[in-house]
């Protein structure tokens, strides 16, 4: 009984005086069967669950040890234990062709235990099979004839392609939906059609108003140089691009308009026009967007792959002699497909913690540079509530017969903390015996050294400094409050800068900065599209805006893409920083009407 057709679900229904046959009691065990691969299907889906690695003993024989794996019907796959097979032995060998083979693995049925049938029916065997085994085939074939694994293509994704002659396709690849204030992948593929072989370049700006690439700007250059692939192979590129902190609907990436360069064996070839593709940034995160991109794609559109009922275990790379093929590699890495289980859900876990892509650098008390463990990329802004701070030692010197009124000043010291208001506190630092130590000890006091008046007494003195606030320095001053024979005193010096203080820091208003339209004066045909790219000067990429300063200038998006009216003219587009709206500048569309080539001749 080899099922493969989950669907519908039909219940046996039992009523009293119903006669029970053979059918009632297969379509009791169907439905069963059908609602747990059903579910296997829907939760698991297919792959290997445990085990099943496959090892080469010798150059002619596998073992394939045990394990267990779910086929794409939901149907439980299970070796019990390991198996050692000669590579001629198993089903399919004869039939290779090439020097690559994939080992797979399907589920199969296998009726045992003859029992004598007891009131035949006419026609019907005198011996029939009583039980059935569920059990499994393995089989080679040749890996370029495995069926690709089916993408369900939903609408996660924008893009399409952005060249393509009989040699090569070049396609582009970004999420639809992106997360505001998140990184997003941006993929850029080159695939071989042809059996020629050639080389490729290829060179374009993708304009992304919403979307800030490593550099600050609002454009990603794609460059492809010296690409040879054999045919249906891919080199794959990616470009990680910074989304803007707004939600923002119906922006998009343009291919910029003559900036596409694309040559083959050194020949330049002719490209088509402009693309546009539509890109919405939300306010969701990343899980939420998965989950809910691939909770909604329907039940008819995820079957529409159909069912292989193939397990993928190993590739072998086999040298062909004249009599057999040889085993010369197993690869398994990029082959096998695991289903993650409830199971080993909290080892995964505990394997886990063992690796972080990334650790940001933290500076507390005087440590520069060390790295600090369990702390997302990207959160210390936020998270860090603590001041930073940064401490060190200063001498002062007093010269000889130093006496009491003396005002004595300290070199220029830099605190480490950037320019800005942070403040320092100075202590004196100094040798005072203990007597439950039993010997000096090194303390410092902060404040009127009056106090301490008992024992080996500081150096009385009244301390200040005076923070130079945009040279990120500082200068201690001290007046003696006694007669002196040391020639110099030793202070500690504690400095602190709040993050309140650095936030308002980096929003005030500062001279220096300033935006500029990176082509500030365009001139455009009517009704056509333009975005104006910003560069910043002396100041981080921020969220700016966009508005026309007169009526009947055209129309312009929140992301910088201008549409120009149909009147020809010239008109003014105002440009300025969400956060500073004084931070501002200023661009200018000039719009004439295109003249044909008919109209030229007249």
């Amino acid at each position: 009984m080899k099922n493969s057709e989950l669907l519908p679900f039909n219940r046996n229904r039992y009523y009293k005086g119903k006669m029970l046959t053979s059918a009632d009691f297969e379509a009791e065990q169907l439905y069963m069967n059908n609602k747990r691969r059903f579910v296997n299907q829907m939760l698991g889906g297919s792959g290997i669950l445990c085990g099943l690695s496959v090892i080469s003993l010798d150059d002619l024989s596998v073992m394939i040890e045990s394990g267990a794996a779910v086929d794409d019907a939901g149907r439980e796959i299970v070796v019990e234990n390991s198996v050692v097979k000669k590579l001629s032995a198993i089903d399919g060998f004869e039939q290779l062709r090439t020097n690559r083979a994939s080992l797979c693995i399907r589920y199969q049925e296998e009726e045992n235990q003859p029992v004598y049938a007891v009131g035949r029916q006419e026609g019907q065997k005198e011996y029939e099979y009583n039980r059935i085994q569920e059990t499994y085939e393995l089989f080679l074939q040749d890996t370029e004839d495995m069926d690709g694994a089916f993408e369900l293509e939903t609408e996660f994704f924008a893009g399409g392609v952005l060249f393509e002659n009989s040699d090569y396709r070049i396609s582009f690849r970004i999420p639809a939906n992106i997360c505001a204030g998140y990184y997003v992948k941006a993929v850029v593929e080159a695939e071989k059609l042809s059996e020629e072989k050639t080389n490729l370049y290829y060179e374009a700006a993708l304009q992304t108003p919403a979307l800030a690439s490593l550099d600050g700007s609002r454009e990603l250059t794609v460059l492809l140089e010296n690409i040879t692939l054999e045919k249906g192979k891919k080199f794959v590129k990616e470009y990680w691009l910074l989304a803007q902190a707004e939600e923002l609907s119906d922006t998009g990436v343009m291919l910029k308009s003559g900036s596409v360069r694309v040559m083959v064996n050194g020949a330049e070839l002719s490209t088509g026009g402009g693309f546009h593709w539509k890109i919405n940034v939300i306010g969701d995160d990343p899980a939420a967007l998965s989950a809910r991109e691939t909770g909604k794609v329907s039940m008819e559109f995820r079957n529409m792959g159909g069912s292989t009922g193939v397990i993928r275990l190993a590739d072998l790379k086999l040298v062909r002699t004249e009599s057999a093929y040889l085993i010369e590699a197993v690869e398994e890495k990029a082959v096998k497909k695991y289903i993650p289980t409830m199971r080993d859900a909290a080892l995964r876990r505990e394997y886990e913690q063992y690796f972080k892509e990334s650790l940001p650098l933290y500076r507390a008390g005087g440590t520069k540079g060390a790295a600090k463990p369990g702390r997302e990329e990207g959160k210390e802004r936020r998270e860090t509530a603590s001041p930073r701070m940064e401490t060190g030692i200063v001498e002062i010197p007093l010269g000889e017969n130093a006496r009491r009124g003396d005002i004595c000043y300290s070199g220029e010291i830099m605190h480490g903390l950037g320019k800005g208001n942070v403040y320092v506190e100075v202590g004196y630092e100094g040798l005072e015996e203990d007597m439950t130590l039993g010997r000096n000890a090194k303390t410092t006091v902060y404040g009127n050294p009056a106090l301490f008046a008992s024992g080996q007494a500081p150096v009385a003195a009244e301390t200040a400094v005076k923070v130079l606030n945009d040279k990120g320095s500082f200068i201690v001053a001290l007046r003696l409050l006694q007669d002196v024979k040391q020639l110099v005193l030793t202070y500690r010096w504690v400095a602190i800068r709040y993050a309140g203080d650095e936030l308002k820091e980096e929003f005030a208003d500062n001279g220096n900065q300033s935006i500029a339209a990176v082509t500030p004066t365009i001139v455009v045909g009517a009704k056509e599209s333009y975005f104006f790219q910003i560069k910043f000067n002396h100041m981080k990429p921020c969220s700016v805006a966009y508005e026309l300063t007169e009526p009947g200038s055209g129309e312009i998006t929140a992301d910088g893409i201008y549409t120009a009216p149909s009147k020809e003219g010239v008109y003014e587009i105002r440009i300025y920083c969400t956060d500073k709206p004084l931070i501002c500048t200023y661009a200018y569309a000039i719009v004439k009407k295109k003249v044909t080539e008919e109209q030229a001749e007249n």
